[in-house]
């Protein structure tokens, strides 16, 4: 919910310390509220009560009796169900309630991702802990108000495609209206009711698990710039053809079609340790610490969409290298190289540049060429050893000019035994 500019700032710059507005650290839910945002008040309570709401006799300020500008009632309703709270400030008065500036306020509404609402009252007493809370943290010194909204924006990205999602195929098929003459929408108040607490903990579940995990990789690397730019392999993997198809496919077995790639190549990514950066349509893109791993979510996904008919064509391309990493997606001349390597790869094959062979024959996961494997065989056996087993073979290819590239030497990455 972006906010206008307009009008004037006065009143709306933090408060000094031990000011109602302001807090001197980071905000819990236990800090107490500004005196004029606890609930059953509101900043402006006596100029403009009863113009378009109805005040109790503790102050608090309800919606209006009638929805304004033609809202849908029940549409209203259930905003209110999710939100658990009612409409009651302006952006200006939300932003001087949680001490906040009028300015950095608008920044942190549209990192989130929400449409301009003018000066209409349409904010909560969440929307004003919200940004108590992320004042607090600039305050506190943990962090600076460019992370902070960066913070904002990440989350309302990311949230934003969940909702959207979770709407679109999930209700979406639930609140099918169970008896004839029932409306959807009357449905929906009521499933929602039921299902919102509960999504509501497995999304901080998984939140909380997706951190450790990312947390975890971190404090693993190697030193402080390793942390930002980082050496990994980098996947694409595009359905052929995938022009043509849109053309003679009607919408609905698209996105049928689109969803089950997602899913499959989503499902494959993770089972084998593997992290799905983004989906594309018709492309995917995947980042692993080990080339290894790389290499199999690479060939498990040729196999798996070869048997099933209903699925076009693969073509896998990886690179190995630095590659700089940004509000969850990766960036650098790496991830351009994977990205071409896809783009020349045969139908059903994976093409892999000259990085991440090496980093596949240090690792013991391939050998240099065939005769090496059969001279290190031969002398293992010779020693009374077990000879060396590998899981993949790597075929060099013609070298070609890559636009952007120069010149790259591609080989073609398959496996080495009959086990899929």
């Amino acid at each position: 919910m972006t906010v206008d500019d307009t009008g004037s700032d006065a009143g709306a710059r933090p408060a000094p310390d031990g000011e109602p507005g302001r807090t001197a650290g980071p905000v819990t839910d236990a800090s107490p509220p500004p005196a004029d945002a606890r609930p059953g008040t509101r900043p402006d309570a006596g100029s403009d009560t009863g113009s378009d709401g109805r005040t109790d006799p503790n102050g608090r300020v309800d919606l209006p009796s009638e929805p304004e500008d033609g809202e849908d009632p029940l549409a209203l309703r259930l905003e209110g169900l999710i939100l658990g709270a009612e409409r009651r400030y302006t952006p200006f008065q939300a932003a001087r309630s949680a001490g906040v500036s009028m300015e950095l306020a608008s920044r942190f509404w549209r990192a989130m991702g929400f449409a301009d609402i003018g000066q209409a009252k349409a904010l909560t007493e969440a929307d004003v802990l919200a940004l108590r809370r992320l004042a607090g943290l600039v305050e506190a010194g943990l962090l600076s108000e460019a992370m902070a909204v960066q913070v904002a924006r990440s989350t309302g990205q990311t949230t934003a495609r969940l909702a959207e999602w979770q709407i679109d195929s999930f209700l979406e098929g639930l609140t099918e209206p169970p008896e004839p003459g029932m409306t959807r929408t009357e449905v929906t108040y009521p499933l929602i009711e039921l299902l919102l607490p509960e999504l509501e903990e497995f999304l901080v579940y998984v939140w909380r698990r997706q951190l450790a995990a990312a947390t975890g990789r971190v404090v693993q690397a190697a030193d402080d710039e390793e942390m930002v730019d980082r050496r990994l392999a980098v996947g694409f993997a595009d359905l052929v053809g995938f022009t043509r198809l849109t053309r003679r496919m009607e919408e609905e077995e698209l996105g049928e079609l689109v969803e089950a790639f997602e899913t499959t190549a989503a499902d494959l990514v993770a089972a084998h340790g593997g992290r799905l950066i983004k989906t594309l349509g018709d492309e995917v893109l995947y980042a692993a610490d080990d080339a290894g791993i790389a290499a199999e979510i690479a060939l498990r996904l040729i196999e798996t969409m070869a048997h099933d008919e209903t699925m076009p064509e693969l073509r896998v391309g990886i690179a190995f290298g630095t590659v700089t990493t940004r509000m969850g997606d990766v960036f650098g001349t790496t991830v351009n190289l994977a990205s071409r390597l896809t783009s020349i790869a045969p139908r059903d094959a994976v093409l892999v540049d000259g990085a991440f062979a090496e980093e596949l024959i240090r690792t013991g996961e391939a050998p240099a060429s065939e005769a090496d494997a059969a001279e290190a065989a031969a002398t293992a056996e010779k020693e009374g050893e077990e000879p060396p087993t590998y899981r993949f073979a790597l075929q060099p290819m013609w070298q070609r000019p890559v636009r952007g590239l120069g010149v790259i030497e591609p080989w073609l990455l398959a496996r080495r035994d009959t086990e899929s």
